[in-house]
């Protein structure tokens, strides 16, 4: 009986944590969706009085939004394609691939190597601004 109260136990957390992170992954690209559309850029940190690209920039929004740096982020444009933020009234579109491991080894097991893959995504279309902030 005491294995049995583990498994359910563990598993709701598991269950919890894959819930929680898919809606923090969806709010952090969301948020960067909103920031794409409006062309603007944020300072390089590591060159004071230089911006970063608007890709750089969107990344940079979607990994504070989540509270944790993201990597697998894809940003492709209607018009320039992949890794193309875009110009003012293209569409672009946000994709992001995060690998969770599951805690409990049980419920594991039903995963390749204990890992549920996410892929969440966002589609905007950009406002109208200067085309000088296209890059």
């Amino acid at each position: 009986m005491v294995p049995v109260f583990f498994l359910l136990f563990f598993g709701i957390i598991d269950c919890a944590r894959l819930i929680y992170t898919q809606n923090s992954l969806q709010f952090a690209l969301r948020e960067a969706g909103r920031y794409a559309t409006t062309g603007n850029h944020l300072p390089d940190p590591s060159n004071p009085g230089q911006n970063l690209s608007r890709v750089d920039s969107i990344i940079q929004v979607a990994s504070q939004t989540a509270g944790r740096q993201l990597t697998g982020i894809t940003i492709r444009s209607a018009q320039g394609g992949s890794g193309n933020a875009g110009g003012p009234g293209d569409t672009v579109t946000i994709t992001l691939t995060y690998d969770l491991p599951l805690a409990t080894p049980i419920i594991g097991r039903f995963f390749p190597n204990g890992i549920y893959h996410f892929t969440v995504s966002t589609t905007f279309k950009n406002e109208p601004f200067p085309p000088s902030q296209t890059l």
